[in-house]
């Protein structure tokens, strides 16, 4: 098995430019909900579930 100690700084030296997702690339879940087919799904999904929440109350 070989031996990691010295390769121990490179693991945790997470700062090199070279290295990881470029900056353009990092969006979060902000930039995910920004995107209309997701909006889209998630208001059809929500007004299913309003329509079938009012259904069980005002109609059962």
């Amino acid at each position: 098995m070989p031996d990691l100690r010295h390769h121990r700084r490179e693991m945790l030296d997470r700062t090199q430019s070279g290295t990881g997702v470029p900056p353009e690339e990092r969006r979060g879940c902000l930039f995910a909900l920004s995107q209309p087919p997701l909006m889209i799904f998630l208001a059809v999904i929500g007004c299913l579930l309003l329509m079938a929440s009012l259904h069980d109350l005002l109609m059962l």
